[in-house]
């Protein structure tokens, strides 16, 4: 009765799981030349997970991933082909490493031992994930790459979009036999220099271009938020997020209040918001957050050993380009959960530093593990 009983049940999973309904993208398609170095598409499988990467800005471009019943679909917001990457008129982040300093420099300025750097600006005067090439918009070596891992290298040079130091870059994207998506940073320089590097995958568990993330429930670990001025960029205050529409301790939908009267919100357009997670700055790697979509039953927790969550729901979507599967991709579409330390940094003398000099190592882990209920 045992045996049938297994076997049964193993017969239904077969039936439900539809992992042969994965659409993978042509590789042919991600195939180019940038800058004189080769592009292409790399596809990793761990778990219940498939991802497909471009070498192109290290973009994660597609993850497959099972709901409660065994149906996949991919929750990765992204491109079809290469040139979409390369050459867009929307979302310049999707999927994308960010960095050598993630989220926002005030008036694309910082001084660093009494030197003033000077770095691209964007069209409200300040500096966002790293100037005009910032590390998303560079080829990166593939140094290794297995069944279920890849591993990038990139050396920046001095003076690359304005931020000093030769900084050399490892990174690897890992997938595990227990649903877990790992990214696992380390950076080296030869001279003093500000670095804070990040991931900006968009998700929607419900799938690419299937609604909005509103009804997801969201939960985050933090007390604070760094609250941000018209141009979002922090006052160099910690705002108590309790009470107020940015307490995320207990679960909530992203939806329920993203529309309140608060003025964090209206500078936001919504949520675009740093948490500051309630944790001491010891390198441990621990939950930060939890995120639920209860139509799929997919859900995916964050573990990081950083000490703060960038939270973006999606509010500068309008649905005026498709994704890879040429649906819109709607406003407030998709989530970015980001680990990283606090925007702005180099300019705030009151945040813990991201300053890195030669002889130390910059590491960064952060996990996104994904589970179904």
């Amino acid at each position: 009765m045992i045996l049938a009983t297994l076997l049964m049940a193993i017969f239904a999973f077969s039936c439900t799981s539809n992992a042969d309904k994965i659409a993978l993208l042509d590789k042919s398609n991600f195939e180019t030349t940038v800058d004189g170095k080769d592009v292409s598409l790399y596809t990793l499988r761990g778990g219940d997970l498939v991802m497909q990467v471009t070498n192109y800005g290290a973009r994660v471009v597609s993850l497959w991933a099972p709901d409660r019943n065994g149906n996949y679909a991919d929750v990765e917001i992204g491109y079809e082909n290469i040139d979409r990457y390369i050459n867009n008129t929307g979302e310049r982040f999707l999927g994308a490493v960010v960095g050598p300093v993630a989220n926002r420099i005030a008036n694309g300025k910082f001084v660093l031992d009494g030197k003033t750097y000077t770095l691209p600006q964007n069209n409200n005067g300040q500096t966002l994930h790293g100037g005009l090439l910032g590390v998303d918009r560079i080829v990166w070596d593939v140094k290794s790459c297995t069944e279920s891992e890849i591993v990038f290298v990139t050396t920046l040079p001095d003076g690359q979009d304005g931020f000093p130091a030769n900084r050399t870059i490892e990174m690897t994207y890992r997938l595990t036999k227990d649903n877990e998506f790992t990214v696992l940073y380390s950076a080296t320089t030869d001279a003093k220099t500000v670095f804070n590097i990040s991931h900006h995958s968009f998700f929607n568990l419900e799938g690419d271009g299937e609604g909005t993330i509103l009804d997801h429930i969201l939960t985050i670990n933090s007390k604070a938020i760094t609250p941000v001025n018209e141009f979002l960029i922090p006052t160099g205050e910690l705002m108590c997020v309790k009470d107020t529409p940015f307490d995320f301790n207990a679960p909530h939908a992203i939806g329920e209040r993203v529309n309140e009267v608060h003025p964090q919100l209206a500078a936001g357009a919504g949520y675009d918001h740093n948490w500051v997670i309630d944790r001491e700055d010891d390198g441990t790697i621990q939950k930060v957050a939890d995120v639920y979509s209860p139509k799929s039953g997919r859900g995916m927790e964050v573990y990081t050993d950083q000490i703060a969550l960038q939270f973006y729901c999606g509010n500068f979507f309008d649905g005026s380009y498709n994704n890879k599967f040429g649906k819109p991709i709607a406003y407030r579409g998709a989530i970015a959960l980001e680990t990283q330390r606090y925007p702005d940094a180099p300019n705030q003398s009151s945040f813990p530093s991201v300053e890195l000099n030669p002889g130390d190592t910059y590491t960064h882990t952060c996990t996104y593990k994904f589970y179904t209920k």
